[in-house]
């Protein structure tokens, strides 16, 4: 039996982490491979919004798309076969955390800080609000160690120096090993 078919389960999967540490390309393969929807819970915002996160951000205010963030966890939570990529601070939230794990398996997403860096660099269609400011490294570094303990809490799976598909397979690896 392969891994994809011992897994045998509605749960949803969600995919959490730090902006840069592969939550949308890693959800979307691993969607198509298991036959889930995959939602990643920033673009729908935005798209309900009709306007982009950072104008979100910038019109509203971070509390405002917290709010939302939220609501939408609430909602996510009732569904099953879901791949799930959150934003890099919605599993920080107590709440969220607690509604969505009641329904699903999450996975913390892992890389290095210069694989960040370099991640988020290369992302030119990316504008991230919260790196806004002279020295984007340094505020990476330090929001970075300033969640490291909340996505602690979370199944690790590194990224750094994997591909997609070679972290796909190690969160296909964990999802069998919990289904025996």
């Amino acid at each position: 039996m392969t891994t994809l078919q011992a897994i045998q389960s509605d749960d949803n999967i969600i995919l959490t982490g730090f902006m840069g540490t592969g939550k949308s390309s890693v959800g979307r393969l691993l969607a198509e491979r298991l036959g889930y929807t995959f939602v990643d819970t920033d673009d729908v915002i935005a798209h309900r919004c009709g306007r982009a996160v950072h104008e979100i951000f910038r019109r509203e205010g971070e509390e405002a798309f917290r709010a939302r963030e939220a609501a939408l966890a609430r909602e996510l939570a009732a569904g099953k076969r879901q791949v799930i990529a959150t934003g890099g601070r919605l599993m920080l939230d107590a709440d969220n955390a607690a509604v969505l794990s009641r329904h699903g398996r999450v996975f913390c997403l892992w890389a290095s800080a210069e694989e960040i860096m370099a991640r988020v660099a290369a992302d030119t269609a990316a504008v991230r609000p919260l790196l806004a400011g002279p020295d984007p490294e340094s505020r990476i570094r330090a929001l970075y160690a300033e969640r490291r303990e909340g996505y602690a809490r979370f199944t690790p799976i590194m990224t750094s120096g994997q591909t997609v598909s070679e972290v796909v397979q190690a969160v296909c690896e964990r999802l069998a090993v919990a289904q025996e």
